[in-house]
């Protein structure tokens, strides 16, 4: 079978004072995401929707939270050693869409910068990425700002031999 598609999921506290990084971008905010590497949940479920596609398992298997070599690294660093994993197997990226649920601050002005930055990243066409971004209509852990969340699918293809 040629076609491959995987889900990612990745939730993280926001904690006031730290650097916010979303998609592989600094976001302006006054709270950023608390994690062991950079917390950008939008890198994150992405590379556990192309690892899973793959049938590779998960970011936590590669990139243990535990493992202090991990401790603060960029997370476009993960996606890119998830990434070339994934291609290590035969397989190319079709396409990818993430969903992020975030209250504040608003996304918007933001997405397109993520998707660029993504793209580079990956080595694929901003065509090739779709970003949303929505809230939880202050319902939950993040309608009150305390987290953030992100959902990614990603399709991925046999490149021929």
């Amino acid at each position: 079978m040629p076609f491959r598609i995987g889900q990612g999921y990745d939730i993280h506290q926001m904690e006031e004072g730290r650097a916010f990084w979303l998609g592989g971008i600094q976001i302006p905010h006054t709270h950023g995401a608390k994690g062991h590497s950079d917390a950008d949940v939008v890198c994150h479920s992405l590379c556990d929707a192309l690892l899973g596609a793959a049938g590779l398992r998960n970011i936590g298997y590669y990139f243990s939270d535990k493992d202090p070599q991990w401790k603060g690294v960029d997370s476009k660093i993960l996606l890119v050693k998830s990434l070339q994993m994934v291609r290590d197997e035969g397989y190319e990226v079709g396409n990818v869409d993430v969903t992020i649920v975030l209250q504040l601050p608003k996304l918007n002005p933001h997405i397109e910068d993520m998707k660029n930055c993504l793209a580079g990243v990956m080595k694929v066409e901003t065509a090739q990425i779709s970003i949303k971004a929505t809230t939880s209509e202050h319902m939950g852990f993040v309608g009150r700002e305390e987290g953030i969340l992100a959902l990614a699918v990603a399709l991925i293809y046999k490149k021929a031999q």
